[in-house]
């Protein structure tokens, strides 16, 4: 890792390493991992697009970076991508409002 980064380079060496730690459960995540983003109800294209979406509510770099490119290899547009960012920034802001719901709640029940 570069002492200029955040987080270190994703690798096939760190990938290993994380296995060897629980390769049971390791094994179980990526079939686990392959059976989600199979091509199904929903296309392979759609779900590296909700993927997307969701790395960046998550805000995982990783995520983002590999979904990104996954969804590119299967076809979607830099718009298309550009789009689904844009539905989790609209998604994840309207959760903020919709929870404010409970600040008023709680603001009704104290008395001044």
């Amino acid at each position: 890792m570069k002492n200029d980064q955040l987080y270190p380079e994703s690798s096939r060496e760190m990938s290993e390493k994380r296995a060897a730690l629980a390769p049971e459960i390791s094994e179980a995540f990526v079939g686990f991992s392959k059976a989600a983003f199979k091509e199904g109800a929903l296309s392979e294209k759609t779900k590296q697009l909700i993927a997307v979406a969701v790395a960046h509510v998550t805000q995982c770099p990783y995520c983002i970076r590999s979904h990104t490119r996954l969804a590119m290899r299967k076809g979607a547009t830099k718009e298309e991508i550009m789009e689904a960012i844009w539905v989790a920034a609209e998604m994840r802001a309207g959760a903020a409002f919709a929870h404010a719901a409970l600040a008023v709640d709680e603001m009704d029940k104290v008395k001044p």
